[in-house]
């Protein structure tokens, strides 16, 4: 075998072997809505229906933060913030002392109980683009 057979075999098994410790680290199933990469969550945007609960699960090593846009949610919707924040505010505030920080492997979940659009961040990543949009929609 020469050297560059040699290469591109260890390569590709390198790559499936990677893959496969993706698959264990979860299970093989994907228990969340919404996962949260080093800047992005993915997907950006998601769809679903009035009264549905979105998970959202820290992909990544480095810590993360779900937080609502309070001028971005439906005026009838309950705001909401990992860490339990009732405000965009206190979200923002409590973050310099890690408050309302997801892990790897954690989760955050809300059910949304009104129709349209709400828009979130990640508050230690905002400025790297991480924000996010539900839009919920009647049955």
């Amino acid at each position: 075998m020469n050297r560059r057979t040699f290469l591109a075999s260890a390569g590709l098994a390198g790559v499936a072997g990677l893959a496969g410790c993706a698959a264990l680290q979860f299970g093989g199933n994907r228990d969340f809505d919404v996962g949260m990469t080093a800047e992005t969550f993915d997907p950006a945007e998601l769809t679903v229906s009035v009264g549905d609960e979105v998970v959202w699960m820290n992909t990544s090593s480095r810590a993360h933060t779900v937080t609502a846009y309070e001028n971005a949610i439906p005026e009838e919707a309950e705001y909401f913030a990992s860490g339990g924040f009732d405000s965009e505010r206190a979200a923002r505030e409590a973050w310099r002392q890690g408050g309302g920080a997801l892990d790897n492997g954690e989760t955050f979940s809300h059910t949304f109980d009104a129709p349209g659009r709400y828009e979130y961040v990640c508050v230690p990543h905002e400025m790297a683009g991480m924000v996010g949009t539900v839009v919920v929609e009647e049955g």
